[in-house]
């Protein structure tokens, strides 16, 4: 141990308390001396306050998400400046370079500068924004949008669906007041062929949009019988404004929709993630328009071909028919020319025979007068008036028979002949009378031959006398 004990050592005095001014001075100057330049700095725009009037200022809110996909809130959050003269250089030319405006939820690389103030606490002021980042955030974004769609089996899914030939029932999603719309129903108007076009109002450009969009469609679902497709158009606009169809519950809702979607949004460049899920995707709304007139047109084109076609093929038919019923007109008018001439063989054939047998009956008759003429002249006078008599009867049975028989066959040649060709009926006719007149002048002739014999004969005129 020491000779001497230490002293103890005297409490040392507090320090004078600092007023709130003098410590955020400190602070400030701390501040200032750590972070004496300006920093490049990755956040995302939680907040944003615009300018209210020209040359003003604008505020945002800066944070840092929390890592991870199920991580809630943010790890770093900070107050953000961009003032009024810088604000007015470097958000048109951000606008310009990304194609959209600063807006709450893009991922910024920013320039910023550490500052201080005893009232106003802590600060960033904004020097320069980096739009090629911002640009490259943006299409990450659009690849990760295609990516989900595309696990989900959305991105093709619209073109499976069959888009009707002659689509005529149009559900148009637009806005009522966009001049895309008027130009598609000016150009609908002027096509020969009806369209019946309902329109569903939505919001086409916003924060807003993708929503309003969505509603237009939920709105279109139930009623999907009535309509052949949908059409989505907007009249055209900056890149900014076209941000609404690249939103992925946009996308989805589209390419999951159970009609054909056609897009006319009124780009000429860029393609948004809507037209690569949509059934068809055309540049403008005039284009759409000119898409459906011009599908009616090739059909009707086709049904015109195709009922020329049928056209053509029954005209063929029809010939191939018509030579056949020629034929068989000639082969008709033939057969019933050869059984007519046979009929009037047959006829002249029969008419002959029934001449024949009252002639040989006659000679027969003759005869036997001759043998009784000389030995029984009464006998034969009776005889005589008995076979004149049985010869009146038999010639009148005969003849009785011969009409008859003549009659029915005249009348079934007449029937065959009617009913094979009415214009020969003239002309049988004709052959007919002829062969009747030609048959009762040989019965005539007959008659005046038999008298002339009976009146000839010595008997008859003893007899009579």
């Amino acid at each position: 141990m020491p000779l001497y004990p230490r002293r103890t050592a005297k409490p040392a005095e507090p320090d004078a308390p600092m007023s709130l001014g003098a410590l955020l001075v400190q602070v400030r100057a701390a501040l200032t001396h750590r972070f004496p330049d300006s920093y490049w700095v990755v956040a995302e725009v939680a907040e944003m306050t615009r300018p209210r009037q020209q040359g003003g200022h604008c505020y945002l809110t800066l944070t840092e998400p929390a890592a991870g996909a199920e991580a809630l809130g943010f790890t770093a959050q900070a107050r953000a400046t961009l003032w009024g003269s810088r604000y007015q250089q470097i958000a048109p030319a951000f606008a310009e370079a990304t194609g959209q405006e600063l807006r709450p939820g893009l991922r910024l690389l920013l320039r910023v500068k550490v500052t201080f103030h005893e009232q106003y606490g802590f600060s960033l002021d904004v020097l320069a924004l980096d739009p090629s980042y911002t640009v490259g955030e943006l299409a990450r974004q659009r690849l990760a949008t295609l990516r989900q769609l595309k696990e989900k089996d959305l991105l093709e899914r619209q073109q499976r669906l069959a888009l009707p030939l002659g689509p005529q029932r149009l559900a148009v999603v637009s806005s009522p007041t966009a001049a895309g719309l008027q130009d598609f129903v000016h150009q609908l108007e002027e096509a020969p062929y009806d369209f019946a076009v309902t329109l569903f109002p939505a919001v086409m450009q916003g924060e807003s949009a993708p929503a309003s969009i969505q509603a237009a469609l939920d709105q279109v679902r139930p009623r999907r019988g009535q309509f052949d497709v949908v059409v989505l158009i907007r009249g055209g606009g900056s890149k900014t404004d076209l941000l609404a169809f690249d939103e992925y519950g946009l996308a989805a809702a589209v390419a999951s929709f159970p009609l054909p979607v056609l897009t006319g949004i009124g780009h000429e460049r860029d393609e948004a993630v809507v037209d690569l899920v949509a059934h068809r995707s055309l540049k403008t709304p005039t284009a759409v328009a000119a898409f459906l007139v011009e599908r009616l047109a090739r059909l009707e084109a086709l049904i015109l071909e195709l009922a020329e076609r049928v056209a053509d093929r029954s005209r063929e038919h029809l010939g191939r028919h018509h030579q056949r019923l020629q034929r068989l007109a000639d082969h008709t008018h033939e057969a019933a020319r050869q059984q007519l001439a046979r009929a009037q063989n047959e006829l002249a054939y029969r008419s002959r025979q029934a001449t024949q047998a009252p002639r040989q009956q006659l000679r027969q008759l003759g005869q036997h007068l001759n043998t009784f003429r000389y030995t029984l002249p009464q006998a034969g006078r009776q005889a005589l008036r008995h076979e004149e008599q049985r010869l009146r009867r038999r010639s009148r049975t005969v003849l009785r028979r011969f009409v008859r028989h003549h009659q029915r066959k005249r009348e079934a040649l007449l029937r065959q002949q009617f009913s094979l060709q009415l214009g020969l009926a003239k002309k049988v006719k004709g052959y007919e009378l002829r062969v009747i007149s030609l048959e009762a002048a040989a019965l005539r002739q007959e008659n005046r031959l038999l008298r002339q014999r009976l009146t000839a004969n010595p008997l008859y005129r003893s007899a009579n006398s």
